[in-house]
């Protein structure tokens, strides 16, 4: 017992005989499990018999001895070869039975994960001391938890590429990612559909959005805060996962066996792989724009705004706006990569920030450095994108960049740069929130 006695001080920080929620909480947080807050509580709750709120020594061992019974089975069949450790090749192998393909470097920083004598295999009693602070109830979820530590992301919209560790061997094991992350990014632009055509107004219209917005709506009712919405849920899961592949891609053949980047290198992926994706996906954005800006009545859906515009324009007007669009993204993705990584980096050295609230916090401060430096290029894209609905809409094509800044500053001044910016940063929060929340639990749901 020894071993175990070892564990219950390691995680008793203050050294009061008891293991708190908290330190549970702190070590399990540490090690990269999700939804630690969740899992500790329920570990106190169910093995605390005095219900003073913590684990004695007793108590802990109750459920080591409970968690021991349980996967010891689990852990003889993952040593395929019976040599009494598992290898890298046992992880590999388990994954292929999952139908997930990982390659041999992904496969050892999960038994770095476990291994605590370097050997680079893992011992019944390594593997039992990981699954004790990583109480997954089955193989499905301790994979599942293995990937999340290979997968990490928080964001207002996943519009930047989340730093993936794995290479191009591994893309099926973030295939749950993919599509927990995708129904998440749907129902948070949902959900602030109304807040973001407001952005889109402002932008526009400047002064004036408010008054169109409250004439929109007693026009086209509730219904229609949600123009334009069904295009925009379209293109933004598939954009940030082109990001985020190309981002991956690019990292794999520039981070080298330290698996790390510098400020420089996470800047230039971020503008490449962030331009790249944009201009794939700008013919829906054109898309998004033009029906966030249709009076009410006048909204037919998406492939009739397209038609209309294909055939009253021409192909072309699908690109309007394409080169301050390119040079808004190329400091905002590179901004927000560079800054959100480095930020990250910086976190994770230190336990004591690795809280959910604080990853939140440098979450925003990243989104917001990205988007203070772009907002006056966004600005002068979506006046761009909308032209066709301006009063000189026959001139639209005639306007340059230069001519769209001088008459935003002669109409509005320095501010008319950043019209819409306070409702991007009030977005950012629910938006923010209910990706985080939704990701995991999606991701855990599918796993099972």
């Amino acid at each position: 017992m020894d071993q175990f006695n070892y564990l219950f001080v390691k995680l008793d920080k203050n050294n009061d005989g008891f293991v708190s929620v908290e330190e549970l909480h702190n070590e399990m947080r540490r090690i990269g499990v999700t939804a630690a807050d969740e899992k500790s509580q329920a570990i106190v709750n169910n093995y605390d018999q005095n219900r003073d709120g913590r684990l004695d020594y007793e108590e802990f061992l109750g459920y080591i001895m409970d968690r021991e019974r349980k996967w010891r089975i689990n852990f003889h069949a993952l040593d395929k070869n019976k040599c009494g450790a598992i290898d890298q090749e046992d992880i590999v192998d388990l994954f292929k039975e999952l139908g997930v393909v990982i390659s041999k470097r992904n496969a050892k920083k999960i038994i770095q994960m476990m291994d605590e004598d370097s050997s680079m295999t893992v011992d019944w009693g390594e593997f039992l001391h990981h699954i004790i602070l990583n109480p997954a109830e089955n193989i499905k979820e301790l994979v599942s938890s293995w990937k999340h530590s290979l997968v990490f992301d928080v964001g207002e919209s996943r519009s930047m590429p989340i730093e993936l560790t794995q290479d191009e061997a591994d893309l099926s094991l973030w295939g749950n990612f993919v599509l927990a992350s995708g129904l998440a990014d749907a129902a948070s632009r949902t959900v602030t559909a109304p807040i973001d055509r407001l952005k889109t107004l402002l932008q526009v219209h400047g002064s004036k959005a408010v008054s169109l917005g409250f004439r929109e709506l007693q026009a086209g009712a509730l219904r229609s805060m949600w123009q334009g919405n069904m295009v925009n849920v379209l293109k933004g899961t598939p954009q940030s996962t082109l990001q985020c592949f190309i981002y991956a891609q690019m990292k794999a053949h520039s981070a080298g066996e330290r698996n790390t980047l510098s400020i420089q290198q996470r800047f230039g992926m971020g503008c490449v792989s962030g331009a790249s994706a944009h201009a794939v996906f700008y013919p829906l954005e054109i898309l998004k724009v033009r029906l966030n800006l249709q009076e009410a009545g006048s909204y037919h859906g998406v492939l009739r705004c397209a038609r209309t515009i294909y055939q009253n324009e021409s192909a072309a007007a699908f690109y309007r706006g394409f080169k301050p669009s390119i040079l808004c993204m190329i400091p905002y993705a590179g901004v927000e990569c560079a800054v959100h990584q480095s930020i990250m980096s910086w976190v994770k050295r230190d336990p004591a920030n690795n809280s959910e609230a604080k990853l939140f916090f440098f979450s925003f401060v990243a989104f917001a450095s990205g988007q203070a430096t772009s907002y006056p290029l966004a600005v002068i894209r979506t006046q761009q994108q909308a032209q066709a609905f301006s009063s000189s809409s026959q001139q639209a094509s005639n306007v340059s960049l230069l001519q769209l800044f001088l008459g935003i500053y002669e109409r509005q001044g320095v501010r008319g740069f950043y019209s819409g910016m306070g409702t991007s940063f009030v977005r950012a929060v629910p938006c923010a929130l209910i990706n985080y929340t939704l990701t995991a639990k999606f991701e855990t749901l599918f796993s099972q």
